[in-house]
């Protein structure tokens, strides 16, 4: 009788039985190296890395990657044709740098007119106070004086046609011109004198009053100018990256329909917005770590802290495309800044928030 075919069997057996239990106990091994690499908490040496246990994940939820400030679109405060752009997509800028320029002759014109109409007050009001010149107050003193020596001979003569009517030696016609005679040269005399005076009088307060009143109104119509002429420069509102040019030279812009010029963020950083499910919204807090995933970053995860928690519940805007997910569920945005690692990724990408304890 032979019993060697079943001892083979069962000595066949037991190997396979060892070499399968060794393929599960390799592939267990290599299963917990992965999730502890997964982890890379930013900040750990590699060694503690694979020292500690990757953390129970609380929850996952949808995101997207945003800078360190929103998206600002960027427009101008007046209508008018692009006449310069002078970024490019992708160019950090300053806050206050020149982004673009706008045609407006009209308005270029229009303060170069109110600057020579203030020049024009300004000469005015230093013509009153200065009074008039030398030679027009000679000119003054030297009719008055011709007044003067009229009126003396004018005078005379009447003193010697009294004497004579007195003696009845002229006719009474004779005697009233003569005292005609000096009567007109008296009222001249008298409108030479004040002729004088007023040449030689300084400004009136009222008159200074009036030549200030209208230089002030100049100078405000300069001012109002240079006001709508500085609307025409575009400048760049916050500090950041050009995002996107909108507009090219020779486009117009309007004011009733605006269209941003540029959009614009801060890119010195990353932060993360996901949209956490209303059953679930109890399991995340402000300080609580998180990590980020994405397809396009196989095997790398990015570590980061929740900073802010929405107060009031909203609508999904990151949607997968996956038939199976529930859009009409409300959601709780959670803001959270991310490591320095994360400026890879590219703003607006979607990713899988996983938050840990």
């Amino acid at each position: 009788m032979k019993v060697t075919v079943p001892r083979r069997k069962a000595r066949t057996a037991v190997v396979l039985l060892g070499l399968v239990a060794g393929v599960v106990a390799v592939y267990a091994m290599l299963s917990r190296a992965g999730a502890s690499a997964h982890v890379n908490f930013e900040g750990m040496a590699p060694g503690a890395i694979a020292a500690h246990p990757a953390p129970p994940v609380v929850l996952a939820s949808p995101g997207r990657i945003e800078g360190r400030s929103d998206v600002v679109n960027v427009g101008a405060a007046i209508d008018g044709v692009i006449r310069k752009i002078h970024v490019k997509e992708g160019q950090v800028v300053r806050r206050g740098d020149v982004l673009a320029e706008l045609a407006c002759d009209d308005l270029q014109s229009a303060l170069q007119v109110a600057t020579a109409h203030r020049d024009s007050l300004q000469d005015a009001r230093l013509r009153l106070q200065r009074g008039s010149r030398p030679e027009e107050r000679e000119a003054a003193a030297d009719k008055t004086a011709a007044a003067r020596a009229i009126l003396d001979q004018a005078s005379a003569q009447l003193a010697r046609m009294s004497k004579l009517y007195a003696s009845e030696e002229i006719s009474r016609m004779k005697f009233d011109e003569a005292k005609r005679d000096r009567d007109v040269a008296e009222a001249q005399f008298e409108q030479a004198k004040k002729t004088q005076e007023l040449v030689n009088a300084g400004p009136l307060p009222e008159e200074l009053a009036q030549a200030d009143a209208d230089l002030s109104a100049a100078e405000a119509g300069i001012t109002l100018a240079q006001d709508k002429l500085g609307k025409c420069v575009v400048r760049a509102p916050i500090n950041g990256a050009i995002l996107r040019v909108m507009l090219r030279p020779g486009e117009s812009f309007g004011l009733i329909e605006p269209r941003p010029l540029f959009t614009m963020a801060d890119v010195s950083g990353r932060r993360v917005r996901a949209e956490v499910d209303e059953d679930d919204i109890a399991k995340v807090h402000v300080g609580q770590k998180l990590l980020v995933s994405a397809d396009a970053f196989s095997g790398r995860t990015f570590p980061g802290v929740v900073t802010e928690i929405a107060s009031v519940m909203g609508r999904k805007t990151v949607l997968t495309g996956d038939p199976a997910q529930k859009a009409d569920r409300d959601i709780l945005e959670v803001t959270a800044d991310l490591g320095p690692s994360s400026n890879a990724l590219p703003l607006g990408l979607r990713v899988t928030v996983q938050f840990v304890h």
